[in-house]
C-alpha cells in the first residue's frame, strides 16, 4: 500500500489560503467566481489551484464541506429533541436557509441531488442524503411522512423550495412559507 506524504508546510498554508478566498469568493459572487481570481486573491499561480483542486466543483465542495457537514449534523441534534416531523421541518427549514445565506451551497446541493451521469457522489452528499434518510426514516416510522417519499424526493423539493425563496426575495424570508406548503403535501393523511 502505497504511503500518502504529508503536505508540506508551504503547501497546507496555500491550501488554506485557497479555501478561505474560495469561500469568500463564492459568497460574494456565487458558484461562477472566477477561478484566476481565488488563485489571484490567495497569492498564489492557477497551477497551485489546480493542483489542489482540479475542478471547480472540487473547489466549492472543499470550501464549503465544514458548512454541508454542520447542516447534516443538525439533523441528529434536532432528532434528538423535537418529534421526528417536526424534526424534518426544522431541519428542512434550515437546510433551505443555509444554503441562501451561502452563495454557493446551493450549487452543491443540487449536485447531492442530481441522479446518474457524470456527477459522482460527493462527501457533502453523502453527509446530505445520510441525514435526509435518518429524518425521512424516523418521520415514517412516527406515521407523520406518507411511505412513499424518498429521502432524496426531499433534498430535491429543499434544493426547490431554496430556489423559490432566491426568486421571491433572496434573503431566506420565504423559507418558512414554502416548507410549510411543501409539508402539507408530504405528510400523512392524519
Amino acid at each position: 500500500m502505497p504511503q500518502v506524504r504529508p503536505m508540506r508546510a508551504d503547501a497546507r498554508r496555500n491550501y488554506e489560503r485557497l479555501l478561505k478566498v474560495a469561500a469568500e469568493a463564492f459568497a460574494e459572487h456565487g458558484e461562477g467566481a472566477s477561478l484566476d481570481d481565488i488563485a489571484r486573491r490567495a497569492g498564489v499561480g492557477s497551477g497551485t489551484l489546480y493542483r489542489h483542486f482540479p475542478t471547480r466543483q472540487a473547489l466549492l465542495e472543499a470550501a464549503y464541506l465544514d458548512r454541508m457537514e454542520a447542516l447534516a449534523g443538525r439533523a441528529d441534534e434536532l432528532a434528538a429533541r423535537l418529534p421526528a416531523g417536526e424534526a424534518l421541518v426544522e431541519w428542512l427549514n434550515e437546510l433551505c436557509v443555509g444554503t441562501l445565506e451561502v452563495r454557493g451551497m446551493k450549487s452543491l446541493l443540487g449536485s447531492a441531488v442530481t441522479d446518474g451521469g457524470a456527477v459522482a457522489v460527493t462527501a457533502c452528499g453523502t453527509g446530505m442524503k445520510e441525514a435526509a434518510a435518518r429524518l425521512v426514516e424516523a418521520a415514517q416510522r412516527e406515521g407523520t411522512l406518507r411511505a412513499d417519499v424518498a429521502p432524496l424526493d426531499v433534498l430535491r423539493l429543499a434544493h426547490g423550495v431554496a430556489t423559490a425563496s432566491e426568486l421571491a426575495n433572496g434573503d431566506g424570508s420565504a423559507v418558512r412559507r414554502y416548507v410549510s406548503l411543501l409539508t402539507e403535501g408530504l405528510w400523512s393523511a392524519r
